[in-house]
């Protein structure tokens, strides 16, 4: 028998048979066959028949399933695209097993750029054949001068510089003195070079860069939690890292929670490089992200600096992962495929072998604990760089400093921006919590705002007149008279935004320049890199924002920051709620005093005795850490126990309640495995789609995706409008 036939019903079947793996929700791979004289490797990427369409899919490991050959098809096309290696398919099946997730959804998110999977078309070019023109003028001779190195040339390259109209190419190339030839597409950026402009790094700088150094010489596994305060150089304590890798040779992966906002990082970058790394994030232009992905694929892009998506790209020798603000809720993906970057890049390292380092001011509990245990090294950079000092942080206690009838700054705050103001030095005012306010009623008869296919208020947009949903988008315009008993000018708003923050600053302050930042407002990412490029250079006296600020920006004039709500992340019920809080709010207020300057910070708060605040106040966040640690430890909590959340949503009430209910009595019985509920998310309504909850909750040695798999496998399958998700470690709770 041939090598390449299969045995089927009995017969020979003369044409080779491999699994292709499918982007599509499919539990497993399909078999097709390929055209004879032709091969393809596990990782492949082809393009085979499904039902009406061409997919593109990978050739995945394994044998194929035997199928009868009447029903067998052929792959249409194998690209010519280096195949995905075996690291990277090794962590496609590792995600959908942890994840509980459809293989071909995970292998989805590594084929994202279609276009790509063709090579780059070559560019036209010219070369001289060392003929002479038949007459030599000025402009002619700057040419050849230009081009007497013998390397190939573009037209438009070369005339510009030679510093020449197109036009006198095309006459030297009609005369024979040029050939055409074609060049490969340039690369997407310049390679880096480790030793281009390294950083004059200080004491404790230097053994955290020298340890970092040495675990990527190494080589293998091992993850390191960098440890240390806002401002501490903790972006040029692993730049050394990076360098080292690329010496190497090896491809290095930056996982930044807003990688669309930084371009501060991407200057920095290239300031110690000398050329930026390739982006990787929604707000590439479709071209760009296929180049991108093609030369990471090729190799010729050393180092990405991308959004958690980045993760699925097609290294084909990636030598050290880098995940910068490690404890931002941002790494977690709440869509389709449910999974948390920074847990994955873990896993992602330790399948290709190959360091990864976890940077934050504030870590998670879940790296802290990890780093105690021993599972991850520990390095700690306890002060700032050039001795500049932390912020002076106190507690405003808003019972004892209220703020003036309609207003949200206190007297304290509002006396030490005007200090800030006079010494030529910003403030930041911080409230996570974007529009103008987020409940409007009508004082005549109560009637509030809601929106109509979610549980939630909708939020005033004063700066755009609309009345806006931030969960399913819903907008309209904001009324003049009370939809429900038609009062006219007595709607009121409740509550604060950034926009009703930036009009009372504006009333207490009217010649102050101020800026106000939001991940919605007009003009969307391009203006909030403008604004805060214009922030940075010294350009705005009052800075109003929500979280984004918090995103590792370097403010040199910011002196002052102001917290207008302290409390606001506490009363979610969320058990992560303190943590989140702490690390919010010390990112925050770690904006003051980067360059040195004396800063202080300002906390308004009607709980001035909670433990969150208190360890804010303190500067002590040891005992912040010790005491959630211990309480998540009591509690069986993460990293201690695990936890699995089952959202199950329908287009009808009692649809989604009773699966919810008939699923909760399919859960096997467990000694170690609780499940609580079915309960109404705090959410219940999205989108015009009811939502239940159960919450899974066990102890940290348990096999929670084999239990979730049983119980889905004996529950009901969904029908009708009914659709079951599975959040494995769950980030939200809403």
């Amino acid at each position: 028998m041939d090598k390449d036939s299969r045995q089927i019903d009995g017969g020979l079947f003369p044409r080779k048979v491999v699994p292709v793996l499918l982007p599509m929700p499919a539990e497993r791979a399909y078999s097709y066959a390929l055209p004879e004289g032709v091969d393809a490797v596990p990782g492949q990427i082809v393009q085979v028949p499904l039902g009406p369409r061409l997919v593109a899919g990978l050739v995945w490991d394994g044998p194929a399933d035997v199928i009868n050959p009447d029903k067998l098809r052929e792959i249409v096309q194998v690209f010519d695209c280096p195949p995905i290696v075996e690291p990277m398919r090794r962590f496609i099946d590792w995600v959908s097993a942890y994840t509980l997730s459809p293989p071909g959804l995970v292998a989805r998110m590594a084929l994202r750029a279609p276009a790509a999977f063709d090579p780059e078309p070559m560019i036209n070019a010219l070369r001289l054949t060392g003929g002479q023109p038949e007459r030599l003028t000025a402009a002619r001779e700057r040419v050849l001068a230009q081009a007497g190195d013998g390397l190939a040339w573009s037209k438009s390259g070369l005339a510009h510089a030679a510093g020449v109209s197109p036009g006198v190419i095309d006459g030297l190339a009609a005369q024979g003195v040029f050939e055409a030839v074609k060049l490969p597409s340039p690369p997407v950026v310049a390679a880096p070079d480790p030793d281009y402009s390294p950083a004059e790094l200080e004491v404790d700088q230097v053994a955290a860069a020298d340890a970092l150094r040495a675990t990527v010489a190494k080589g293998g596994f091992a993850a390191t939690l960098l440890d240390g305060v806002t401002g501490s150089g903790k972006t040029e304590v692993y730049f050394e890292a990076i360098a080292e890798a690329i010496r190497q040779g090896r491809q290095v992966l930056i996982l930044l929670p807003e990688i669309a906002l930084t371009s501060a990082f991407l200057d920095r970058f290239h300031d110690r490089f000398g050329a930026r790394p390739a982006e990787w994030h929604s707000e590439l232009a479709p071209r760009t992200r296929e180049k991108v992905w093609r030369q990471t694929a090729e190799g010729r892009v050393n180092v990405v600096a991308g959004a958690r998506s980045a993760l699925f790209l097609p290294f084909s020798d990636l030598g050290l992962i880098i995940v910068d603000e490690e404890h931002d809720p941002a790494y977690k993906q709440e869509d389709r495929v449910f999974y948390n970057a920074r847990d994955m890049a873990v896993v992602r390292a330790r399948l290709a072998d190959i360091p990864v380092v976890l940077a934050s001011a504030t870590p998670s509990i879940e790296s802290r604990v990890n780093a105690a245990q021993g599972r991850y090294h520990h390095l700690v950079l306890s002060g700032r760089y050039a001795d500049a000092g932390l912020p002076d942080l106190k507690l405003v206690d808003l019972r004892r400093h209220a703020p003036a009838r309609g207003g949200f700054l206190s007297p304290v705050l509002l006396k030490a921006m005007a200090e800030t103001l006079e010494r030529g030095e910003q403030s930041l005012l911080f409230l996570n919590r974007r529009g103008y306010a987020p409940l409007t009623l009508c004082r005549v008869c109560g009637h509030r705002f809601e929106c109509p296919q979610c549980s939630s208020w909708l939020v005033e947009h004063r700066f755009r007149a609309q009345l806006q949903c931030h969960h399913c988008g819903h907008n309209e315009p904001t009324p003049q008279a009370c939809p429900s008993c038609g009062t006219l000018d007595h709607l009121v708003a409740c509550g604060p935004g950034i926009e009703r923050i930036a009009e009372e600053a504006d009333k207490h302050f009217p010649k102050a320049r101020t800026i106000v930042l939001s991940s919605d407002m007009a003009g969307g990412t391009r203006r909030l890199r403008i604004e805060l490029e214009a922030i940075a250079k010294g350009e705005a006296d009052i800075v109003i924002g929500t979280q984004l600020v918090a995103k590792g920006h370097n403010f040199p004039l910011m002196t002052l920051v102001g917290v207008v709500d302290a409390d606001l992340g506490l009363s979610n019920g969320d058990p992560r709620a303190a943590e989140r809080t702490y690390q919010l709010l010390s990112q925050v207020t770690g904006r003051a005093g980067r360059s040195g300057r004396k800063s202080h910070g300002l906390i308004q708060t009607f709980q001035p005795q909670h433990p969150v605040m208190q360890a804010l106040a303190s500067g002590d966040p040891e005992a912040f850490y010790e005491r959630e640690t211990e309480e998540r430890r009591l509690a069986v909590l993460p990293p201690f126990g695990r936890l699995a959340s089952v959202i199950i949503s329908a287009a009808t009430r009692p649809e989604a309640e009773s699966h919810a209910r008939a699923l909760r009595g399919c859960a096997p019985s467990s000694s170690g495995i609780m499940v609580l509920g079915p309960a109404e998310a705090p959410l219940a309504l999205i989108r015009g789609r009811y939502r239940f909850r159960l919450l899974v909750h066990g102890a940290r040695g348990n096999d929670m995706q084999a239990f979730l798999k049983q119980m889905l496998v004996k529950g009901p399958k969904p029908r009708g409008s009914v659709q079951v998700q599975v959040d494995i470690d769950p980030q939200s709770f809403l």
